[in-house]
């Protein structure tokens, strides 16, 4: 019996030492269940005739059977380690980082959940950065947009909002009042492309920080009853760390109202000398035993660019409340 780390291709010498090592491990294993069933058998007045007698048949299948269950206890005490790593392998989620099975078991076992937490170390490490990468891309992206709808969508519209007043003011009294409702119409579509230029770019957090940006974006109304508390002076954290916290902020804000039915939010905002700590409780349907779905794995994707730890749960009047923990930190220090 072997075990390879890796895949195809010669084993190294780490490869064979483990490979090895199991073997002789399980060797072992049976040969203490066989040496003891021959030391039984010999010091053991029992004899087999010819042909076998009942009594002795008996015996015989009764030895066999503890053969075979001590066999099988050793072997599950012996790869217990093996099946706690299988479990974990089976669990893990790299979205969720730090958990590792404990490297137990002797030999060769050890080395192997050495090697798997040595990979999961490598694969946390280059989805983050991968994560990064796009995330970066994408807010690059979102102020392009932003900036195209405010500054070419946004003024071809006012320009027309300015040209159907003038026209009003020449028409007579019943297309002047027609004239008027497009005018009406007009601007409320103006209103709502500013509405998702700023969602995209949140201008107000670069200009006037963090709590402006949380107070800003609970007034937007969004149809339901928004409240926002910031308690205790918001250090100075970096442009990343707080574009992550607005966009969790944003992303559980706007689950609420979507699909949770949800008719109260309250953002919250706690910070002290080791983290800033972001709530946003509703009063909706809760998420159930519903699978995360591609919001919130996208929240606990930008909780990994700051090193945070976000958790969505049942509030604890009902609905659903998600916490964001993010660690302060003198790398996050602008």
């Amino acid at each position: 019996m072997g075990v390879r780390v890796t895949g195809g291709g010669r084993m190294n010498p780490r490869e064979e030492v483990l490979d090895v090592s199991l073997f002789w491990r399980v060797f072992l294993l049976n040969a203490a269940v066989l040496t003891g069933a021959t030391a039984l058998l010999v010091l053991s007045p029992a004899t087999v005739s010819t042909p076998v007698l009942p009594a002795e048949g008996l015996i015989l299948v009764a030895g066999l059977a503890a053969m075979l269950v001590a066999n099988a206890l050793l072997l599950r005490i012996g790869f217990l380690p093996l099946r706690r790593l299988t479990r974990a392998m089976t669990t893990i989620d790299l979205l969720r980082p730090g958990m590792r099975p404990p490297v137990s078991g002797h030999g060769g076992i050890a080395d192997l959940i050495m090697a798997f937490n040595s990979m999961l170390d490598r694969l946390e490490f280059e989805r983050a950065t991968s994560n990064a990468r796009a995330l970066s891309a994408q807010e690059a992206e979102r102020r392009r947009i932003a900036r195209e709808l405010h500054d070419e969508v946004g003024q071809s519209l006012t320009a027309v909002l300015l040209e159907l007043r003038r026209v009003a003011d020449h028409a007579p009294e019943t297309v002047s009042a027609e004239l008027h409702d497009v005018q009406e119409t007009t601007r409320d579509s103006l209103d709502e492309i500013r509405r998702i230029a700023r969602r995209l770019r949140p201008g107000v957090l670069e200009e006037l920080g963090l709590a402006s940006a949380l107070k800003s974006l609970a007034g937007e109304g969004h149809g339901v009853s928004t409240g926002c508390r910031i308690e205790g002076e918001l250090p100075e954290l970096g442009e990343e760390i707080e574009l992550v916290i607005y966009r969790v902020a944003q992303e559980s804000i706007t689950n609420a109202v979507r699909h949770a039915e949800s008719t109260r939010i309250n953002v919250l905002v706690r910070s002290d000398a080791a983290k800033v700590r972001l709530r946003v409780r509703d009063d909706g349907v809760g998420i159930g035993d519903a699978p995360e779905g591609a919001g919130i794995r996208g929240m606990r994707e930008r909780a990994l660019l700051a090193g945070a730890a976000l958790a969505v749960d049942p509030g604890p009047e009902g609905g659903t409340e998600v916490r964001l923990d993010v660690p302060i930190t003198n790398g996050s220090e602008r």
